[in-house]
């Protein structure tokens, strides 16, 4: 590009651009013809933040740590690209929590692989056989850590993991993948992530051939919507969420908790065996609307073997009371529940109420809490310890409600109240804990 103006538009930076007002930008690009406008819209390195490009060193693992909306998926997006693109051999791996997820977000997203391949070079999108192909022979395939088994036969030279810290499975799913890289000179993997401390995020920081790098969702803030920003820092700077969420930080497990990341590994099973029983637990907001605490409607089952098995998490937030009473119906429907058993501290004829007429022959059993939270929930962290329930799959916010739930009493988990962690206990209470004799459970 020659002449002042693509000389001057050379200099600058894509945040300078994202400071200038609009007349400014259009300045900026003038004397452009639209290929070379795409060019540089589509040119990475220009618009690539520190953080968003491979570190230095001789790693296996890029570990991507960073708050909501650093632009974490369009870094690993960019990176699979400069593979594909460079190398007509590569054989990559696209792993998220589902294969759903693999598609509609690594792949069909706003920053996914189609989102930023240029015109002249996208690669082949063969959706039914979950494949990618680059015209000069690179090709990407997709996996769901769900399955892992399904990760156990292929070789790869390169993967890209995406949220590692939701996947069901992950410890398997990982070790699957990482024994079929075997392909080329220098395998490779990145991670993007949201931190949780699960225990594959806690094996990958500790390791020496693993390059972790972070960032804050204020990083980005060139790109997101200014109102966005004000809300989530109003509501969620310098709490345990926040540093989390926003800032990328990797916050060890809370002292005295009543749940440990490691324990609810151990009871995670990816099917359930034939239930004789299942129970739906709610705990109604006391609000509604937008800013009110979320719904939540968790259903286990009593399994054939005696065990009790987690097997949805179907919590609604923002709705009215109509709202989240036809969520409870429908959840109790689909599952076929023998009971519903909901907390009516807040309102008991008004929860009886919305949710008879969200279904009128709802098998509905309404209980008040005499104790706390924490109290309620002592006797079902007992069952998980003696091995007595089951999570079919992974449900990252339930979880992070019950590791924020701490022994006598406190709460450091997402969100102001441990909404699904309570309708979960109260939903195991009285699956296997007899009712009425347990703590914080009284029929009415």
């Amino acid at each position: 590009m020659s002449g002042p103006r693509r000389r001057t538009l050379r200099t600058l930076t894509a945040d300078d651009l994202a400071r200038m007002d609009r007349e400014e930008r259009g300045k900026a690009f003038e004397g452009l013809d639209e290929a070379e406008r795409e060019t540089i819209r589509r040119h990475w390195p220009f618009w690539a933040r520190a953080g968003q490009t491979p570190p230095p060193g001789d790693w296996r693992v890029w570990l991507l740590m960073a708050g909501r909306g650093f632009g974490k998926t369009r870094a690993g997006a960019e990176w699979v690209r400069s593979i594909a693109e460079a190398d007509g051999g590569a054989r990559i791996a696209l792993v998220a929590a589902t294969l759903g997820e693999a598609r509609s977000v690594m792949v069909e997203g706003d920053s996914g692989l189609l989102a930023i391949a240029p015109f002249g070079s996208r690669p082949i999108w063969e959706p039914s056989l979950r494949r990618l192909r680059w015209p000069h022979g690179a090709v990407v395939s997709l996996y769901g850590a769900s399955e892992p088994e399904a990760l156990r036969g292929p070789q790869h030279s390169h993967a890209w993991c995406d949220e590692i810290a939701k996947w069901p499975f992950a410890v398997q799913a990982w070790d699957n993948l990482a024994l079929g890289l075997r392909l080329g000179d220098r395998p490779r993997i990145v991670a993007t992530t949201t931190p949780r401390p699960v225990p594959l995020i806690r094996t990958l920081v500790a390791r020496d051939d693993v390059a972790v790098t972070g960032g804050r969702t204020q990083d980005n803030r060139a790109h997101l919507a200014a109102d966005f920003l004000a809300a989530v820092e109003d509501s969620y700077a310098g709490t345990r969420l926040g540093r989390q969420e926003l800032d990328g930080e990797l916050i060890e497990e809370a002292e005295g908790a009543l749940w440990r990341r490691a324990l609810i590994e151990r009871c995670r099973v990816r099917t359930a065996p034939a239930l004789v029983r299942v129970v739906v637990g709610v705990d109604p907001p006391a609000g509604a609307g937008a800013t009110s605490d979320a719904c939540g409607i968790v259903v286990v089952g009593l399994g054939d073997d005696g065990i009790g098995y987690v097997i949805e998490d179907a919590s609604v937030r923002g709705l009215g009371p109509e709202g989240w009473a036809r969520a409870v119906a429908m959840a109790a429907a689909r599952h076929g529940a023998d009971r519903v058993v909901a907390e009516a501290n807040n309102g008991g004829a008004m929860v009886e109420s919305v949710l008879r007429a969200a279904d009128t022959v709802l098998p509905l059993r309404l209980a008040h809490a005499t104790h706390g939270k924490v109290a309620r929930a002592e006797p079902v962290t007992a069952l998980y310890e003696a091995g007595r329930v089951r999570h079919v799959g992974a449900f990252p916010a339930l979880e992070d409600e019950y590791c924020g739930l701490l022994a006598g009493g406190g709460y450091v988990g997402p969100g102001r109240s441990p909404d699904r962690a309570d309708a979960a206990v109260w939903a195991l209470t009285a699956l296997m804990l007899s009712g009425g004799g347990r703590p914080g459970l009284r029929r009415l």
